[in-house]
């Protein structure tokens, strides 16, 4: 399971409006705060998930239902995107199998896996096999025997390890410490008019 989450306490650049936090009430401060990192973090998810979709090679469709979120509430002011599951099949890279093997995107770059396949029967007359169920799969290289057996193929990609890593991870961070602080300045701002003028 991975899990990315924006906390108040997080970000440094958002104590300098302790002060202006401090002329609010508790119950106001907890409004103008769950508003802020639940907008911010509304933002960032959908940003997040067009980063993962184009790092993993996944449509945006796939990602956006893997990354489960939990937004802030009065009682926790953090915004939490988690996900999880392990090593996608190459049957959702949209794999087009050739004469030389199957060409996948896994990672988002098409790649050939040489020698699999996705199909049945022989060349040309190839046809697509409900008992193979659209999956990619290796033959045993040892024998070249017809029959022989088979192995079923992942694409490497495991979504969380993804989330947390590369492009994602660094958009993360960049995002929630840049669009923050400003979020929360509006939010006291719609609370105390003329605060920050």
């Amino acid at each position: 399971m991975a899990d990315l989450q924006i906390r108040w306490a997080d970000l440094s650049g958002l104590r300098r409006m302790d002060n202006a936090l401090g002329r609010l009430s508790e119950t106001q401060r907890s409004e103008a705060l769950r508003r802020a990192i639940n907008h911010v973090g509304d933002r960032l998810r959908t940003k997040l998930t067009r980063t993962l979709a184009g790092q993993t090679g996944l449509p945006y469709r796939t990602i956006r239902r893997a990354i489960k979120v939990t937004r802030a509430n009065y009682g926790k002011l953090d915004y939490a995107m988690r996900t999880q599951g392990g090593d996608i099949s190459l049957k959702y890279f949209k794999p087009r199998e050739t004469r030389s093997g199957v060409s996948a995107s896994p990672f988002g770059h098409r790649k050939l896996f040489s020698g699999d396949f996705t199909k049945a029967g022989r060349f040309p007359e190839r046809v697509t096999a409900k008992g193979l169920g659209g999956h990619v799969y290796a033959p045993d290289r040892s024998s070249t025997r017809w029959g022989r057996p088979v192995s079923f193929m992942n694409s490497g990609v495991i979504i969380p390890a993804e989330m947390v890593k590369g492009d994602t991870a660094q958009e993360f961070r960049s995002f929630a410490n840049r669009e923050l602080p400003p979020r929360v300045m509006h939010e006291i701002t719609f609370m105390l008019p003329g605060f920050f003028n």
